[in-house]
């Protein structure tokens, strides 16, 4: 599919995601990358507790960082979701 804006706001709706909103502090959530899998721990607010992949590799799990939301490999990035099938996640800073 071409990365126009209409195909990603086409597909923007017929996700199979998690959704920040549907979850509450101590949810858990696993996140399987084409690289890496991640453990996921909802903190209060916009705060998470992530462990492995990058973070392992880093030696900086568990890290309590933010998820800024799931980019489709560019720019345009869906922010109320924490994970998405096909999208890259992409953790705060």
């Amino acid at each position: 599919m071409d990365r126009t804006l209409a195909n990603i706001t086409q597909q923007a709706g017929r996700l199979k995601e998690v959704r920040k909103e549907e979850l509450d502090s101590g949810d858990w959530v696993v996140v399987t990358t084409r690289n890496s899998t991640y453990s996921i721990r909802v903190l209060e607010g916009d705060c998470y507790s992530i462990s492995g992949g990058w973070f392992d590799h880093e030696g900086l799990s568990p890290l309590k960082t933010t998820i800024t939301g799931c980019t489709w490999g560019g720019s345009a990035i869906k922010l109320d979701i924490v994970a998405a099938c096909g999208l890259h996640l992409e953790f705060g800073n």
